[in-house]
């Protein structure tokens, strides 16, 4: 996860040492297990936050909200996976509102840095066109290539069925199919 997440100055710094026992000496660490869920799924949920959003900050201000959800809520959970699904679909849930909120109140263009493992040189342009998606297409695209989610995981995560998690997914995948063409002179 320090590849992704580097210490730096900042509110996600601030989070990581509150969570890792706080900037005052003595202080015991707030709760061990959302230290433990930052270093295991924290890479993961800015992924995710960062493929709907294309905005770092915004996708550490969803990485910080979804750590508050997981501190007040406490849920138990069934095992490591059900812990990273439950942050996933947060994360997902919070970027959907965020999105929302921008549709009603336009902002300036979204980037479209996303952080996370370096692509593959010949993918950079398929995850370029990811990036152009529409967010409904875009998250439920990154779950099942990048995360490697399975449609009945992506529909468990999303709140949705899993009929139109396949369905978007196939979407995604003409939409893709057609910019990529556009760009490209493929055999077919």
């Amino acid at each position: 996860m320090e590849g992704i997440l580097r210490p730096r100055p900042g509110l996600l710094a601030r989070l990581r040492a509150l969570l890792a026992g706080g900037p005052e000496e003595g202080e015991a660490p707030l709760i061990p297990d959302a230290a433990r869920a930052l270093r295991r799924h924290g890479d993961a949920v800015l992924r995710l936050a960062c493929s709907y959003l294309h905005q770092r900050p915004e996708a550490e201000d969803v990485l910080q909200d979804t750590l508050l959800q997981y501190l007040q809520k406490a849920p138990p959970f069934s095992g490591e996976e059900h812990e990273r699904a439950w942050l996933l679909r947060v994360a997902a849930n919070l970027c959907k509102n965020r999105l929302s909120y921008w549709k009603r109140h336009p902002q300036e263009e979204l980037s479209d840095l996303l952080p996370g493992r370096a692509p593959e040189p010949e993918l950079s342009a398929v995850w370029d066109a990811v990036g152009a998606l529409p967010a409904r297409y875009r998250g439920v695209i990154h779950l099942y290539y990048y995360e490697g989610y399975t449609t009945v995981e992506i529909a468990r995560i999303l709140g949705a069925r899993e009929s139109t998690v396949r369905s978007l997914l196939a979407r995604g995948r003409e939409k893709l199919r057609a910019v990529l063409k556009e760009g490209y002179d493929f055999e077919e």
